[in-house]
């Protein structure tokens, strides 16, 4: 896709005109044995259709299989992709217990209009000889996807990098995440407080707030990451924009009464 030696194009043109961020040129997936890798994948994609499952249960199933794994294997891989049965959504980040934490403030609180309520939230994302995190900022009323970055750790950095952007485009009155370590950092939340943003963080086990990104992580899993089998992280990257371009500008959704998130975020009357 990228030529370093291309006669005429810089590498920074070249990633200009394909809309590819020029660091993921220089990422390696983060990386497993082939058959860890395959079995992650399983994971991945039962959890999807079974998220009540518990390691037990997925050592059950990956036995079932014909794979003959333990339960530590199988406790180690799903820690590694964040996945937990017993909090019911992923966790891909957890608390670090030096950072803050602030409190929730959307119990009673239903996202009307755009820019009310903002989200973050982190999955993983399989390649095909690895894998990568993704870590993308939502609005709630919308469902517009606003900004992502991906990473092949789960350090804070590159949710400090979706972040930035996302607030140079607007910000919102309230911005809401899980307790990881992530979005607990120091950074993070003063970058938040410094633009007038409230933050606000889920108790543990509050699954109906992170609902629209259930919905997305599914949507972006079924509909083109599980078809394309991505080789490389640029690949994976470029992918990721036409995705989001589709789902934000094409993608009509029934929760927005068949409209896309764009046409619901920018418009100037709202849907009734």
């Amino acid at each position: 896709m990228i030529e370093a030696a291309h006669p005429r194009l810089s590498v920074r043109r070249q990633c200009d005109l394909l809309g590819l961020n020029r660091a993921s040129l220089y990422y390696s997936a983060a990386h497993e044995s082939e058959l860890n890798l395959h079995l992650m994948r399983l994971l991945d994609e039962q959890y999807l259709k079974t998220p009540f499952y518990g390691w037990p249960r997925m050592t059950a199933y990956l036995r079932r299989e014909g794979y003959q794994v333990n339960h530590k294997r199988v406790q180690r891989l799903m820690h590694k992709i964040g996945l937990q049965a017993l909090y019911p959504r992923p966790r891909t980040s957890q608390r670090a217990p030096e950072h803050t934490v602030y409190p929730y403030l959307l119990r009673y609180v239903r996202a009307q209009r755009p820019n009310q309520v903002w989200s973050a939230d982190i999955t993983y994302v399989r390649l095909r000889h690895g894998f990568m995190y993704l870590v993308a900022v939502i609005d709630w009323f919308s469902r517009y996807v606003l900004t992502w970055r991906l990473s092949n750790t789960l350090d804070g950095a590159f949710c400090l990098e979706a972040l930035r952007p996302a607030l140079q485009q607007s910000q919102p009155e309230i911005f809401n995440t899980d307790q990881g370590a992530q979005f607990t950092a120091h950074a993070f939340c003063n970058t938040l407080l410094a633009a007038g943003v409230q933050v606000s963080m889920d108790g543990r086990g509050r699954a109906p707030d992170n609902i629209f990104f259930e919905r997305l992580w599914r949507s972006l899993k079924y509909e083109d990451i599980y078809i394309r089998e991505y080789q490389s992280v640029a690949a994976l990257e470029h992918g990721l924009r036409a995705y989001f371009t589709f789902y934000n500008h094409e993608r009509l959704h029934q929760s927005l009464a068949y409209q896309t998130p764009a046409e619901v975020h920018f418009a100037t009357t709202l849907p009734a």
